[in-house]
């Protein structure tokens, strides 16, 4: 068994699944609407800081959380970007649990 031939394959898997086929067709709808995406980048990039400070140790900021919040509440009016983050979310969780798998079969932890 040759892993790279078998890495390929998980790779068109993935390629054919539900969940990137769906997330990549919303993708290419949001960036068509050039204010959408820079609303749903400017949103991603703020969840990204919250959590990073989280993983640091960071007690919550209050301020930072309502920000993120009140992003949300304004992006998801949107019906495309609203199934945009679900279909996201949803290919996230297909990947995590792909790196799952994998990380157990050689004794690494991502947890």
């Amino acid at each position: 068994m040759n892993v790279y031939e078998e890495a390929h394959k998980l790779s068109d898997a993935i390629k054919e699944s539900g969940e990137y086929k769906e997330f990549n067709e919303l993708k290419k709808e949001v960036d068509k609407d050039p204010d959408l995406s820079n609303s749903l980048k400017d949103f991603q990039q703020k969840q990204f800081q919250f959590q990073a400070k989280q993983m640091s140790g960071e007690a919550p900021d209050n301020d930072m959380m309502q920000q993120i919040q009140s992003m949300y509440a304004l992006i998801a009016a949107n019906p495309v970007a609203a199934k945009y983050l679900q279909a996201e979310a949803r290919f996230s969780v297909m990947m995590k649990d792909v790196y799952e798998i994998l990380s157990e079969t050689v004794n690494i932890s991502f947890k």
